[in-house]
C-alpha cells in the first residue's frame, strides 16, 4: 500500500479545506502545521514514512506562509540525511485573488522538493474551457503544476468553489496513482 502525507499550513481554514479534498483523493493522511510553524511530534517520522508528500500552503504576498516557511526550514535535517530523496512531492496553494501570486507559491513548493530530491508531480488537467466554462467547473483557475484555489477573502470555507475542491481531489488522485505506478 502507498503512503501518502498531506502536510499543510492554513491560515483561516480555506487551505485546510482544500488539503482535505487533496487528502480525500489520494487517500492520504492530513498533517497540520500549527500556527506556530511546527509539527506534531511524530510528523517527521510520518513524512519520513510516506512514499509521497504533498505540500500545501496559503499564498501570502506571493510565496509561503511564514509558517510553512519554518517547517521547510526545519526540513535541513532530513535533507542532510537524504531521507526524502526519489519521493513523490506535490503541492498546492490558496488564495483570496483569482490570480494571486499563486505560481509563486507553487515554485516555492517545487523548489522545496527540487531540494530534497524529490519527483514532482504535475496537475494533469486540461483547462475548464474557457468560452463556455463556470467558476465551479473543473481546473477553472488553469494551473498545470498544482492545485490552485481561490476563497473570498470575507467568505467562509463553505464560500469555496466546488470546482477549485474538485480539482483538489482530482490533483490528489492523480498523485495517488503516480505514486503507486512508482512504488510498484
Amino acid at each position: 500500500m502507498t503512503r501518502i502525507t498531506v502536510v499543510y499550513h492554513s491560515g483561516y481554514g480555506h487551505t485546510q479545506r482544500l488539503a482535505q479534498a487533496v487528502a480525500e483523493g489520494a487517500n492520504a493522511e492530513l498533517l497540520a502545521i500549527d500556527a506556530d510553524g511546527n509539527l506534531p511530534p511524530e510528523g517527521w517520522r510520518q513524512l519520513r514514512d510516506s512514499d509521497a508528500i504533498i505540500f500545501g500552503t496559503p499564498t501570502y504576498m506571493g510565496s509561503v506562509s511564514w509558517q510553512f516557511k519554518k517547517f521547510a526550514d526545519a526540513s535541513s535535517k532530513q535533507w542532510y540525511a537524504q531521507e526524502w530523496k526519489d519521493k513523490i512531492a506535490a503541492g498546492f496553494t490558496n488564495s483570496a485573488g483569482m490570480i494571486g501570486d499563486k505560481q509563486g507559491t507553487l515554485l516555492t513548493l517545487f523548489t522545496l522538493a527540487m531540494q530534497h530530491g524529490m519527483i514532482w508531480v504535475s496537475q494533469g488537467l486540461m483547462p475548464a474551457q474557457m468560452k463556455a466554462s463556470r467558476r465551479d467547473d473543473i481546473n477553472f483557475l488553469v494551473s498545470y503544476s498544482g492545485a490552485v484555489s481561490a476563497s473570498p477573502a470575507d467568505g467562509g470555507v463553505a464560500d469555496m468553489s466546488r470546482g477549485d475542491l474538485e480539482t483538489g481531489r482530482l490533483f490528489g488522485q492523480r498523485v495517488a496513482e503516480v505514486a503507486a505506478r512508482l512504488k510498484g
